[in-house]
C-alpha cells in the first residue's frame, strides 16, 4: 500500500509501513555502525528518511546521541543562524461543531464561553498587537461553517492588512483553520495569506477517528489530504504538526515525516514549518487522560531530530512550552517562537475576564513580547520580525531553491537585523534596546557579503532617523 506518491492519505501514510519502520528502527537502535551512516547521510544537509530519523530517536548509545544533538546544533546554525523568527496567534472564534476529545472548544462543552470577533473587535486586537512589535500573526478559528465560514475569515484578513496604527503593520498572515475545498484554498491565497497551517493531530487512522468521534474533522482522509488540496489551490508555503501526547509519539513522529516526504515528492516542496505541541490542560480538559505524554527529554530529542531529517523546515514552538523548554530546544532546531500570546477570543486589547473564559489551552510562557526578545538577545539570539521572503514571493519551491543553495543567507540576516531595529526604536523598553543595538552592532560582522553589509548599515541608519520597511 505504501506510496509516497499517492494522493490517498492511507497509501502515504501506510499504517503497515509506519508499524515496519517502529520495528526496524528498535532493532537498529544500537547498530552503531548504521547510526554513523545516518549521522554521516544527515552531514550533507539534504535530509534522511523517516526510517532514519526514528533510528536515531531511538537510538541508545550516548555517544552517537551526543553526535546527533551537535550535528542539529550545525545544521541550526547553517541554516538560520542565530535568527529566532516572532509570531502571534490571534483567535478569532471559538464556535466549532466539532468533537474533539482533546479541546475545549469542542460542540459538547456547554460552560465554555464562546465568542466571536466582529470586524471592530479585531481591529482593536490588531492595533493592540501592532503596539507591542509584532508583525506576523497566525489566525485561528474554530470549524463551524455558520458562525466562522470562509467569507469572515477573508473579511477579517482584509481587516487585519488594512490597519496601520503608528509605524505598526501587520505584515504576514498565516492561517490555522479546518481541511476546506480547493476553491477555498485559492480564496484564502488571493486573500495575500502567508503560510497554511493545519495539526494532523495524530497520523494513526483508528485512533485519530475515535479522538474526533463527530463532525467533519472525523474524516480522517479529507482531513490529511488537506495540504495536497491548499497547493493545488496556489498556496505555496504549508505548515504540518501533530500534538503529541495524544498517541504514540513515536507514531506520529514517523507519520510527520512521512507526509514531509509525500509533499516532497508528489508536490515539489516539502512543508514550510513543522509546529511540535505537547497537550495542555485547558478548559474541559484533562491531559492526564491521555497516557502518551512525551516527557522533556525525548521532546528535546523529538526536536533535535526534525532539525537533522528536515535541515531546511521551519520548526515552531508556542506558549505551550514553559520558559525551560523553550530555551533547552532552540538550540537544537526551532526557529520560530511565539511571544506575549493569548489563546483566547480577544485578550490583546483588554484581559479577558477569568469567569469568561474563552482560552483553547494553557499558556505556560506567560511574558510579555518585550520580555521574551530581551531573554532571546540575553541568550545571543536575534528576534527576527522579518517577513520579506513572502512579500518578494520567495515562498514554496523559489524559497527551498535559494535556501538550499545559501543564497537566502545574502537576505535573512540583514532583514532580521533591519526588522529588529524597527522593534528597538518603536517598542523595546531601554533595557532591551541597549542590549539589541549591542547583537545588531556584533552579527552585522557576520554578514559575508560586504556591499549588502554596507547597505544594511546606510538602511539601519536609515530606520533610527525614522524611516521604515526595508527589505533584501
Amino acid at each position: 500500500m505504501y506510496n509516497v506518491m499517492s494522493p490517498k492519505a492511507e497509501e502515504f501514510i501506510d499504517h503497515e509501513e509506519i508499524l515496519a519502520s517502529l520495528t526496524y528502527a528498535q532493532e537498529n537502535k544500537n547498530n552503531r555502525e548504521l547510526i554513523e551512516a545516518i549521522l554521516e547521510k544527515a552531514r550533507a544537509c539534504r535530509g534522511i528518511s523517516h526510517r532514519e530519523a526514528l533510528v536515531l530517536l531511538d537510538c541508545e548509545l550516548e555517544e552517537q546521541n551526543q553526535k546527533m544533538f551537535d550535528l542539529a546544533m550545525e545544521i541550526k546554525q547553517k541554516f538560520y543562524g542565530n535568527r529566532i523568527v516572532m509570531f502571534a496567534p490571534l483567535y478569532l472564534s471559538n464556535y466549532c461543531i466539532n468533537s474533539c476529545v482533546y479541546c475545549p472548544y469542542h460542540a459538547k462543552n456547554k460552560h465554555i464561553c464562546r465568542k466571536k470577533l466582529t470586524q471592530e473587535e479585531i481591529k482593536k486586537e490588531v492595533v493592540a498587537l501592532q503596539d507591542m512589535g509584532h508583525k506576523r500573526l497566525a489566525l485561528e478559528t474554530g470549524e463551524d461553517p455558520v458562525n466562522n465560514p470562509i467569507e469572515y475569515v477573508l473579511e477579517s484578513i482584509k481587516t487585519i492588512y488594512g490597519i496601520k496604527h503608528k509605524n505598526g503593520a501587520i505584515r504576514r498572515v498565516n492561517v490555522n483553520i479546518a481541511a476546506t475545498t480547493v476553491e477555498n484554498y485559492k480564496r484564502l491565497k488571493d486573500a495575500g495569506i502567508g503560510t497554511y497551517i493545519l495539526f494532523q493531530e495524530t497520523y494513526h487512522k483508528e485512533n485519530y477517528e475515535k479522538l474526533h468521534p463527530a463532525g467533519p474533522k472525523h474524516d480522517y482522509a479529507y482531513h490529511t489530504e488537506a495540504m495536497d488540496r491548499a497547493m493545488e489551490g496556489g498556496i505555496d508555503d504549508v505548515g504540518l504538526g501533530v500534538l503529541f501526547g495524544l498517541n504514540m509519539y513515536r507514531y506520529d513522529f514517523t507519520g510527520l515525516l512521512m507526509h514531509a516526504e509525500h509533499l516532497e515528492a508528489y508536490k515539489g516542496v516539502g512543508p514550510h514549518t513543522i509546529s511540535v505541541p505537547r497537550i495542555r490542560h485547558a478548559d474541559d480538559i484533562d491531559p492526564g487522560e491521555f497516557s502518551d505524554a512525551i516527557n522533556d527529554d525525548i521532546f528535546a530529542k523529538l526536536v533535535a531530530v526534525l532539525r537533522v531529517a528536515v535541515p531546511y523546515t521551519g520548526l515552531i514552538i508556542s506558549t505551550r512550552e514553559s520558559v525551560k523548554s523553550r530555551e533547552r530546544v532552540l538550540k537544537y532546531g526551532v526557529s520560530q517562537i511565539s511571544g506575549g500570546s493569548r489563546t483566547s477570543v480577544g485578550g490583546y486589547a483588554e484581559e479577558e475576564p477569568e469567569e469568561e473564559n474563552s482560552a483553547q489551552f494553557d499558556v505556560n510562557d506567560n511574558r510579555t513580547l518585550d520580555q521574551v526578545v530581551k531573554w532571546l538577545l540575553d541568550l545571543g539570539y536575534v528576534p527576527s520580525f522579518c517577513t520579506a521572503c513572502y512579500r518578494e514571493g520567495r515562498t514554496g519551491d523559489r524559497f527551498m531553491k535559494l535556501v538550499k543553495s545559501g543564497q537566502i543567507a545574502n537576505c535573512c540576516l540583514p532583514n532580521a537585523l533591519m526588522t529588529l531595529e524597527e522593534y528597538l526604536q518603536d517598542y523595546a523598553a531601554q533595557e532591551t534596546k541597549c542590549i539589541g543595538e549591542k547583537v545588531i552592532q556584533e552579527e552585522i560582522k557576520g554578514i559575508q557579503n560586504l556591499l549588502i553589509r554596507q547597505r544594511t548599515m546606510e538602511k539601519i541608519e536609515k530606520i533610527q532617523e525614522g524611516e521604515r520597511d526595508f527589505r533584501f
